[in-house]
C-alpha cells in the first residue's frame, strides 16, 4: 500500500520496539530468535514508516531495567517522529515512585509497562506492595500499559476497578492463543473488562500469536475488539520488529488496513492514530 491510500490520515503507530544488543539486558531475546536478534533502531524503521505514511510512533520498553527506559527517552529526544515512550520500573521496590517521578520529567514519557506476561503468579498485579507505584503513575498522569495473556484478564478487571482513576491500556488485545484456536474465555473476559472498565485495546500483536498472516484467521478476534471497545477505545500498533516473526511492518499494515475496511474514514482515523494521540496526551500538557 503506497502513502497515498492513507494519506488524509494521520496515522500513530502505538506500539514499536527499538532494541541493541550489546545493552546486554535482553534476557527474552536469544539467538534462536533469529529473525529478531539482531539490532532493531530508528534507521531501520524509517523505510517502513515512509512506506506505509506512518507519522508518529510510541516505542514501548522491550527490557525490565530502567537504563533501557533511559536508552528508549535518549532515542526519542533525537528523532521527531517519536512522540512518546511507555518504559519501565521496578513496581515491587520500595523507591518506585521516586524512580517513576525522576524519569516522568522527561515528557517524552507517556507510560509504563511491568513484563507481567513474563511473572509466574498471574495474581502479581493485585499485590498491595504495588499499590505506592500505581498511585505514583496516576499522579503523573500515565498511561498503564498491560502486557497480559487471557489469564490474566479476571485480575486486571479486579485492578481496574481498585485504581479507577488509572488509564489502562491493553497490549496486543491480550495475547488471544490464536495459533491454537481458542477463543471463547478470552471473547468472554476480554467483553467483560470493555464492559466494566473504561480500558482501551491495542490492535498489534495478533500476527505473533497466530502464528501467520492470514485475514480469515485473525478476522473473529478483530470483530471481537471491534465490537467490545468500539473504533473510539481501540489503537493500532504494528508491534515491529517482533512481527517479523510472522510478517514484515509493511505487510501487518495492509492486513489491518483490510481488517478495519468496514470502519468509516472518522472511525478509521480513530483506531490509526487519534486513540492513541488522545489516551497517551500527546495533544495536550501532561500534569505533573
Amino acid at each position: 500500500m503506497s502513502s497515498a491510500h492513507c494519506e488524509s490520515i494521520r496515522v500513530l503507530d502505538s506500539h514499536q520496539h527499538f532494541w541493541r544488543l550489546s545493552r546486554g539486558d535482553y534476557s527474552w531475546l536469544t539467538p534462536d530468535l533469529v529473525a529478531l536478534y539482531r539490532d532493531f533502531e530508528p534507521e531501520h524503521l524509517l523505510p517502513h514508516l515512509a512506506h506505509c505514511a506512518v507519522q508518529e510512533t510510541i516505542v514501548v520498553q522491550a527490557a525490565p531495567t530502567v537504563a533501557e527506559t533511559r536508552f528508549i527517552l535518549e532515542l526519542a529526544r533525537s528523532h521527531d517522529f517519536i512522540a512518546g515512550v511507555v518504559g519501565w520500573i521496578d513496581f515491587e521496590k520500595t523507591d518506585a515512585p521516586d524512580v517513576l517521578a525522576t524519569l516522568a520529567e522527561d515528557d517524552k514519557l507517556v507510560g509504563v509497562r511491568p513484563m507481567i506476561q513474563d511473572i509466574p503468579d498471574p495474581s502479581w498485579m493485585l499485590q498491595p506492595s504495588l499499590t505506592p507505584a500505581f498511585r505514583s503513575l496516576i499522579d503523573h498522569g500515565l498511561v498503564f500499559d498491560a502486557l497480559v495473556r487471557p489469564q490474566h484478564l479476571p485480575m486486571l478487571l479486579q485492578l481496574a476497578a481498585r485504581h479507577p482513576k488509572m488509564t489502562i491500556v491493553i497490549d496486543h488485545a491480550a495475547k488471544p492463543a490464536i495459533a491454537s484456536g481458542a477463543f471463547d474465555d478470552w471473547a468472554r473476559d476480554i467483553e467483560r473488562l470493555s464492559r466494566e472498565t473504561a480500558a482501551i485495546c491495542k490492535l498489534s500483536g495478533l500476527v505473533t500469536e497466530a502464528g501467520c498472516a492470514d485475514r480469515n484467521t485473525l478476522a473473529p478476534y478483530v470483530e471481537h475488539v471491534l465490537a467490545c471497545f468500539g473504533p473510539a477505545r481501540i489503537m493500532w500498533g504494528s508491534d515491529w520488529p517482533v512481527c517479523e516473526l510472522v510478517c514484515g511492518y509493511v505487510e501487518w499494515f495492509v492486513l489491518s488496513r483490510t481488517l478495519l475496511a468496514q470502519l468509516s474514514s472518522s472511525e478509521q482515523a480513530a483506531v490509526l492514530g487519534d486513540v492513541a494521540r488522545r489516551t497517551y496526551g500527546l495533544e495536550s500538557t501532561r500534569k505533573n
